[in-house]
């Protein structure tokens, strides 16, 4: 690899004021303003790395302040000397011995640590002249597991395990890649089903997502009974028997009820219920799983952190394993959270939506069916059709599917008129 040297960090509190049209509400985030913390590693070339790590609003602020502070880390630092030892460089962001204290490694430190090391990949996939995914596919296995920290999780994924998986995929890798181009990666849309949409906007939208080649629908629940009942009815009638529809509460119940709340919903023979209850509530997850069978269980985009995911695992607490690309540590922890699911056969189904999740996660999802899963059974991407044009490299939706881009790099990087226009609180977008 060329010696590239990181010599300055910059990073932008990007907001977009997405609640003026209710894009994005959901029964507990009733008013998001789709945001980002979002980061730009300056080299000594022409490159440059870019990272953000999603948020709502207000306390964009904070993570801006976080990632000023890890800064201090990898400025003056080369490329190389992270990639050869990712898990030292990780350490270094995850264990500043009083920085910690915050933590360790979960909220607003873990959610900037999260845009830093993507940032790291970003740049390193395009020193390669790659996208991520194509750079992690081709990856030797033993590269591989040189970027994944084992500590807190070797009890349920050993190194050795980790290795067989990756091993295990190598020689069949370039067939699937080849599918994958040719017809693209399964998607499901939550653009039809906010909260704060009307009757006849959601019953529209299901036709219309329909006529663009959407088999996947979700709807947003957690309201009075009687209306999520009601809009799930619209759904289920627009779309058909043939095709899924899931729901999802945002973390508006208890346990109690969240199982009747779920089992209200049966009717509607939903593929999956997300976040019936609160996101660490890891044995609430597995009792809720239990009493509401056969409707999946699905949680994952508040997760913490490895370990969290570790134990939903091993407490067979969900069905659907939905890992947020900068939720938890960045591209490694997440590579470590996809082969533990793959251990315990887990389907992975990211999170996506609201600032990039959608340009990051596609990568993730190439990963897992390249590299770990081998397998597009049960799994679909999520995606939100907003917010897309900001970006130098948009995700390709065809008929219900992401088709993979050959850009090098992560898809992360933002048009830099949006980043002037949409900087809060001084960009053109706020002042009014």
């Amino acid at each position: 690899m060329k010696q590239i040297k990181i010599t300055a960090l910059r990073v932008v509190d990007l907001r977009f004021p997405t609640s003026r049209d209710h894009i994005g509400s959901d029964a507990v985030n009733v008013d998001p303003d789709y945001s980002a913390a979002y980061c730009i590693l300056e080299t000594d070339s022409a490159l440059e790395g870019h990272g953000l790590t999603f948020t709502l609003g207000r306390g964009t602020d904070l993570c801006v302040a976080a990632l000023n502070y890890l800064g201090r880390f990898i400025v003056g630092r080369t490329l190389s000397s992270i990639t050869d030892d990712f898990v030292a460089f990780n350490r270094t962001l995850t264990d500043d011995s009083q920085f910690r204290w915050l933590g360790p490694e979960k909220g607003v430190i873990h959610l900037s640590t999260g845009a830093l090391i993507n940032a790291v990949w970003d740049l390193y996939a395009k020193s390669e002249s790659k996208p991520l995914w194509r750079l992690l596919a081709e990856m030797p296995a033993e590269k591989l597991l040189s970027a994944i920290d084992f500590r807190y999780i070797d009890d349920a994924l050993s190194r050795e395990e980790a290795l067989a998986i990756l091993t295990a995929s190598e020689s069949s890798m370039q067939q699937r890649a080849d599918k994958l181009v040719a017809e693209g990666y399964p998607a499901y849309t939550t653009s039809a089903g906010w909260f704060g949409f009307s009757d006849e906007k959601i019953k529209r939208l299901c036709e219309e997502g329909l006529a663009d080649g959407w088999t996947h629908f979700k709807l947003k629940v957690g309201g009075v009974p009687a209306d999520d009942l009601r809009r799930g009815r619209i759904i289920r009638e627009a779309i058909g028997p043939g095709n899924r529809m899931m729901v999802d509460a945002n973390q508006k119940w208890g346990v109690l009820e969240a199982i009747d709340r779920t089992n209200q919903l049966a009717e509607l023979n939903p593929w999956w219920m997300e976040e019936p209850t609160s996101p660490d509530d890891i044995l609430g997850h597995a009792r809720i799983r239990r009493e509401v069978a056969p409707i999946r269980i699905a949680t994952g985009e508040h997760c913490h952190n490895k370990v969290m995911f570790k134990q939903l695992l091993q407490a067979g607490a969900i069905d659907v394993c939905q890992i947020d690309s900068c939720r938890v540590a960045g591209v490694n922890e997440n590579l470590a959270i996809i082969l533990m699911a793959a251990k315990f056969g887990i389907p992975v189904c990211p999170h996506a939506g609201g600032v990039g999740l959608c340009e990051y996660v596609q990568h993730l999802s190439a990963f897992d069916y390249l590299r770990v899963s081998c397998s597009l059974e049960n799994r679909v991407i999520e995606y939100v059709d907003h917010l897309h044009e900001h970006f130098l490299t948009p995700v390709d939706i065809r008929r219900g599917r992401y088709f993979l881009p050959e850009t090098p790099g992560y898809s992360i990087e933002i048009r830099p008129e949006s980043l002037i226009k949409f900087a809060f609180p001084d960009g053109e977008a706020w002042k009014s």
